[in-house]
């Protein structure tokens, strides 16, 4: 949008006013701290900033004349909200004062209170699964993003890991309510806050932590989860998704477009590693390369050749990025899985 003399300087709307001067600073390399500001602020801010085309000299002084009046015309800034009010109290009022109103005000603004636990590192994060219960843990990791909980699950004690894994089994009754109050007192007792009920099942969410896992890891999981509770762990069983799975839920139209955003390193070697490691994986291995146009799998083969042999880590990790790719087309909508036919054992 053109702003031209013709509109008198308070015919423009006070957002496209705070738009000239944030471009004015912009423009000249000033750091603006915009992401501290309110989203739907975020958003206005972006939205008229894309509205402004040119604007003329004498509009664009009067109103950085008006912007410094108002600036000069301040006495006294407050922090503005209750977050800033809080640590410019710090020390002033109680811990548990502090951690009330933190919560009150997570809740009056729909913010996750899990926040501040979940920016923690894993270094970090270790010492909660060794003090909480283990059904805490279980919650806590359900939380996280799936490759950073598949991290610290592996950095655990094998028996403890078993352990918090069997106690997904635990949490599908947990309220929101509940899990508000987890977060609250995990991020007073180690971060010095309305949580949504979770959307898939306990099976699900262990199972997609697992499909992150190393082999080894996932399978002494996978087996102390059948030993102890055959039905959960036969559960976490179909909700598990590994290379050696592909044949099985894949339909093969949808192999091109399942692969198409693999990156060539890595599905060379996870094919490479699945071909010398034989059995199912080398099963699946054939099946990708089977349905696709032959050129392609030509290609690959020659460089499967040319890779020589694949260290079992490094052929996992290929693989996981390979499962990860076929998930992200399915969450897309790119394609469908197939999903396992329960009376199959019937």
């Amino acid at each position: 949008m053109m702003v031209t003399p013709t509109q008198t300087l308070p015919d423009i709307p006070r957002s496209r006013k705070a738009a000239m001067v944030v471009q004015l600073l912009l423009r000249n390399d000033g750091n603006l701290p915009l992401a501290d500001l309110p989203e739907a602020s975020q958003a206005r801010l972006t939205r008229e900033l894309g509205a402004l085309s040119l604007i003329d000299k004498v509009t664009l002084n009067q109103v950085i004349d008006e912007f410094s009046q108002e600036l000069s015309s301040v006495a006294l800034t407050a922090p503005g909200s209750v977050e800033a009010a809080l640590k410019s109290l710090e020390g002033r009022i109680s811990p548990a004062t502090a951690a009330k109103l933190r919560e009150e005000a997570a809740a009056r603004a729909g913010h996750d209170p899990w926040k501040s636990v979940l920016e923690l590192e894993n270094s970090a994060m270790l010492p909660i699964t060794e003090a909480e219960s283990p059904e805490v843990c279980a919650i806590m990791l359900s939380k996280m993003s799936t490759p950073k909980a598949a991290e610290l699950l592996g950095m655990m004690p094998g028996d403890r890991a078993r352990r918090i894994a069997y106690s997904m089994s635990r949490t599908t009754k947990v309220t929101a309510q509940a899990m508000a109050r987890i977060g609250a007192s995990l991020a007073q007792n180690y971060c010095g806050a309305t949580i949504p009920a979770f959307a898939e099942s306990a099976e699900s969410r262990i199972g997609a932590i697992l499909n992150s896992s190393s082999a080894s890891t996932r399978d002494g999981i996978l087996e102390g989860l059948l030993s102890e509770d055959p039905t959960f762990g036969e559960g976490v069983r179909k909700a598990i998704f590994t290379f050696a799975d592909i044949p099985a839920r894949l339909a093969v139209p949808d192999v091109p477009k399942a692969i198409r955003e693999v990156e060539q390193g890595d599905l060379v070697s996870s094919l490479a590693y699945a071909a010398q490691a034989g059995g199912d994986l080398a099963t699946a291995a054939e099946f990708i390369l089977g349905n696709m146009s032959s050129r392609m799998a030509d290609n690959l083969r020659e460089e499967i050749q040319e890779a020589g042999k694949i260290k079992q880590s490094d052929g996992e990790k290929a693989q996981t990025a390979v499962i990860s790719a076929i998930r992200g087309a399915a969450d897309e909508g790119t394609i469908v899985l197939i999903v396992e036919d329960e009376d199959d054992d019937v």
